[in-house]
């Protein structure tokens, strides 16, 4: 009889509960929205991410306010945001490192980047631009290879973190000219860019948005870019791919929230999430700093790119031999 009374109870308490939990679902959001950059500021994730968070913020009604969690080559961040309370307000801005490279590029990860994530949409991808210190004698890319191969093992490169994608876009260039450079990883695509930009290294292969200020300032001097393409930003500067076919080292971006997450509110901010993306001004925005906007990706079609690129990039790093941290 106890039991009955109880499960009865329980019910009622339900049934009480569903139209308040249903009525904040529709009236959000009510508060200011974290979304969590897993990198330090001025690099390509934070750049795109006040990009599109102001606009996602006025289009809500509601701050987003950007929280920048970095460390470990976005590793640190992202679990962060992996084990946040899934309501919807806390996001992240997910990338090719975070969800992709740091499966294969870490021994232990505390959060699994498909089982704990809602993905939302992607909203831009940027090219990997290979620049150097202004003192480097490289003009071209095929001065920078012989430069290397002229003294293996006494250059370095700057990266954002183990793990990350500017890690493996060296890598790969590595592996295709058959060269011997030194890595040296700093917390973030800026600060890896003041370090070259110092002189404490001599190149990088950093996303554009982060390098094509300095760029075009004279302060780095690009040599390619890692996209099969050449970039409409810097369209005097030859694709990797001019030199070895089939090269291509860019990073997507994304939108993900926390597993859980309700299905009404993920379906309001992938709506607005993809108006931002295909409106002018964003795409305007977007290639002023080196990036491509991305649209008409669904959460279902963001989800199956992890799981893709997962498998792509473990066998990458497998073959350059970089040991797991």
């Amino acid at each position: 009889m106890f039991k009955n009374k109880y499960l009865q109870y329980y019910a009622l308490a339900m049934l009480m509960a569903a139209p308040g939990a249903a009525m904040a679902q529709a009236n959000y959001p009510t508060k200011p929205i974290r979304l969590i950059v897993a990198f330090p500021a001025g690099g390509s994730t934070d750049i795109v991410a006040r990009l599109v968070g102001q606009r996602l913020g006025e289009k809500l009604g509601q701050q987003v306010v950007v929280d920048n969690r970095g460390g470990a080559g976005g590793t640190i961040g992202t679990d962060i945001a992996a084990h946040a309370n899934p309501d919807g307000y806390t996001l992240t801005m997910g990338t090719t490192s975070t969800h992709v490279i740091a499966v294969g590029a870490y021994k232990t990860l505390k959060y699994d980047p498909v089982k704990d994530f809602e993905p939302i949409t992607l909203v831009a991808s940027t090219p990997y631009l290979l620049v150097v210190n202004p003192g480097v004698k490289a003009n071209s890319l095929k001065e920078f290879i012989a430069l290397a191969k002229s003294q293996p093992g006494k250059m370095n490169y700057a990266s954002a973190g183990t793990g990350t994608t500017t890690q493996l876009a060296m890598e790969m260039l590595k592996m295709a000219a058959g060269i011997d450079v030194m890595h040296v990883p700093f917390g973030g695509n800026g600060p890896a860019g003041v370090a070259t930009i110092g002189g404490q290294v001599q190149a990088l292969f950093g996303s554009m948005p982060a390098v094509l200020p300095q760029a075009k300032a004279g302060r780095l001097r690009p040599l390619a870019v890692g996209t099969p393409k050449r970039s409409p930003a810097l369209p005097d500067v030859p694709s990797v791919s001019e030199t070895f076919p089939g090269f291509d080292a860019q990073l997507w971006l994304g939108f993900f929230a926390p597993k859980g997450t309700p299905a009404p509110i993920l379906k309001r901010l992938t709506t607005e999430l993809l108006a931002i993306a295909t409106s002018p001004e964003m795409k305007e925005q977007f290639e002023r700093n080196g990036a491509d906007p991305l649209w008409s990706n669904s959460p279902a079609e963001l989800s199956k790119l992890v799981a893709s690129d997962i498998e792509k990039y473990t066998k990458v790093i497998k073959a350059a031999g970089i040991a797991p941290q």
